[in-house]
């Protein structure tokens, strides 16, 4: 808008803050039965800001970053949601860290994360396959579904390839997660505002399995 001395004047919009939820980004407790077993999300349900790789074009990292859940991986600069679901494949809980991280060394995060259930079964893929992963598992009374690696010792020979089926579940709940646009792009700036819409997003996943059953 322009006064009658010509002057422009910046009209600025602000948007509400989101209200921050709740820590360990929970996103149900009371729904649904904890059911059969919780399933972990697999190395590749990360969400990429940039589906190019490229080299990073400065040492330092830009102010601000730090703390924010953002790192380069070969997929571009991206976070990675570790998402944690029931055997039915309705969110339970997730964790927000870099796209450089790794699965493993989240596994022990990841059964912590959530309200107070006992799993009878953790079922993962390969990238959580680890003999400290299982073990924190077992210590907690729940078996752990999740295929050996060609180069471990000491490989069962019994797996439960019927409850391993149900790890297909987690992609699909990753793929209903992504179809929110803020959630795919990660429009949000910090950790806090993206890991809000990734709990919004899995609240209207959850709501709508509900409504549905």
């Amino acid at each position: 808008m322009a006064d009658s001395a010509g002057t422009v004047r910046q009209v600025e919009q602000r948007l509400e803050a989101l209200l921050p939820v709740e820590q360990g980004w929970r996103v149900r407790d009371l729904f649904r039965s904890p059911g059969l077993a919780i399933v972990l999300s697999a190395p590749r349900a990360d969400v990429r800001l940039d589906h190019r790789a490229r080299p990073c074009l400065c040492g330092r990292r830009q102010r601000g970053q730090e703390g924010q859940a953002l790192g380069r991986s070969r997929g571009g600069f991206s976070t990675k949601i570790h998402l944690k679901t029931d055997f039915d494949g309705h969110p339970i809980a997730f964790d927000l860290t870099g796209g450089e991280k790794g699965d493993a060394p989240h596994f022990p995060v990841l059964l912590g994360l959530g309200p107070d259930i006992d799993p009878r079964a953790a079922v993962g893929d390969k990238g959580y396959a680890s003999k400290a992963n299982r073990q924190a598992a077992r210590s907690g009374g729940i078996i752990p579904i999740i295929p050996h690696k060609t180069n471990e010792k000491d490989n069962s020979a019994f797996f439960a390839k019927a409850l391993y089926r149900g790890r297909a579940r987690i992609e699909q709940a990753v793929g209903k997660l992504k179809r929110f646009k803020r959630v795919a792009l990660r429009c949000e700036k910090t950790k806090r505002n993206f890991a809000a819409i990734v709990a919004l997003a899995a609240a209207f996943v959850l709501i709508k399995s509900v409504h549905t059953a």
